[in-house]
């Protein structure tokens, strides 16, 4: 065979490990959140634009495709949304996972809306070749402790607040980080107060910020906590970060591309770097190509032995040039035994679909062209694609999953 066809088929066939993605609609909620959400991280009325970016462009050629739908060439985004809902959900849901050849998912089921609309993390077993894993999301985590002692110890003192939450965060976390099924942890601080966290404050800085979140939660018992208090946010980031180095669990961190409630300018990775020193026995894993500050991770990724870095999301979100784009700055510096792949799949099962065709052609074109121009050996370029597909992953978070049988001939 071919060496470039060796790669084609290693790119766009080989098991993969989907490092961070999240549950899927329940099939009564199929239609539940706008469909342009797909190509898109825009909300409200800037979603409407969605459907006018190259994204949506080549995601409508693409699912037309799978679809079957014929005069690909002239399919617009409406019939698109039309076909897939005469299509029953469970058979979407194999369509979309049969060519993805995601061998094993990592799920963050703590995204909002995920338990009132979506499976359980368990359901999307059927799809996979092996049992999926959960990450937990750590924010969420901390909102649901506050929420029981705000409610249950209202006379509580601040500091004893402040030393009931402390001890409630870490004895939770604790038992997350022992649990079988969870391989990982999430840190979403990067949307709440940004990814410059503190490496320590004092306790009367703690009582202050937790004394404001609790006459907050007073004024309106029926609004739910969201902590966005920075003193707070990163005593929970601190927390999670020193148990998981304990426990040799991994945390993932949102930086970069998300939805307007990041602060731009505050979701590089960059600023992370002071916490990734103070913590050099805890994985971490910074998510989404950290897009537009590819190379930012990537240098990080380089220089720091416990930072590693998903290429996942821009699939996808970028048109085809961008995505390349980003995998060749992934590749500029990173070392590529410390690169992962996700489809960061959510609501959608198509999102999954997307997410893991554009990759993986993405995947095999840069490499091809690496390749072609002799900057790689094609043996060297299988290893790479191999890696980021799955060993890598296999092998940051512990999950002991056993090599996939695949023949390049086939």
């Amino acid at each position: 065979m071919d060496i470039l066809d060796h790669l084609r088929m290693t790119c766009m066939h080989y098991p993969a490990i989907d490092n961070h993605a999240h549950p899927l609609l329940s099939a009564p909620n199929r239609a539940s959140v706008p469909f342009e959400g797909l190509v898109s991280e825009a909300s409200d009325t800037a979603l409407d634009d969605a459907v006018q970016t190259l994204a949506c462009f080549r995601a409508t050629i693409d699912l037309a495709l799978l679809y079957g739908i014929k005069g690909q060439d002239n399919v617009t985004w409406d019939e698109i949304k039309r076909a897939r809902e005469k299509i029953d959900y469970e058979e979407l849901c194999r369509m979309c996972f049969e060519p993805a050849k995601i061998h094993c998912l990592l799920l963050d089921d703590g995204l909002g809306g995920v338990q009132e609309m979506c499976e359980g993390y368990q359901w999307h077993d059927r799809l996979t070749a092996v049992p999926n894993k959960r990450i937990v999301r750590v924010e969420i985590v901390a909102q649901d402790i506050l929420t029981n002692i705000f409610t249950e110890y209202r006379n509580m003192t601040p500091s004893k607040r402040v030393s009931r939450f402390a001890d409630e965060l870490r004895k939770n976390i604790l038992q997350s980080a022992e649990t079988p099924d969870v391989v990982g942890f999430k840190s979403i601080v990067c949307y709440r107060t940004g990814m410059n966290v503190s490496t320590s404050c004092t306790d009367a800085e703690l009582d202050n910020a937790l004394d404001a979140v609790y006459h907050r939660y007073l004024s309106n018992p029926a609004v739910p906590i969201r902590l966005a208090d920075k003193v707070v946010n990163d005593f929970v980031v601190r927390t999670t970060l020193d148990v998981a180095g304990t426990y040799k669990k991994t945390v993932q961190f949102h930086t970069g591309l998300g939805d307007s409630d990041i602060t731009l300018s505050l979701s590089s990775p960059s600023h992370l770097q002071h916490v990734i020193k103070a913590y050099p026995d805890t994985k971490i894993v910074l998510l989404h190509s950290s897009y537009p500050y590819t190379r930012d991770a990537g240098y990080l990724t380089a220089v720091y032995k416990n930072v590693y870095l998903d290429f996942g999301e821009i699939f996808p979100f970028l048109s085809a040039d961008g995505q390349k784009s980003v995998i060749r700055q992934v590749l500029e510096l990173a070392p590529t035994n410390k690169i992962m792949w996700s489809t960061d799949g959510h609501w959608w099962p198509e999102s999954f679909y997307l997410g893991s065709v554009q990759a993986r052609q993405t995947l095999y074109d840069v490499l091809a062209q690496y390749v072609s121009d002799k900057h790689l050996t094609g043996s060297q370029s299988i290893t790479i694609a191999q890696n980021a597909l799955f060993h890598n992953a296999n092998r940051i978070y512990n999950l002991g999953l056993q090599e996939p049988y695949f023949d390049a001939s086939e």
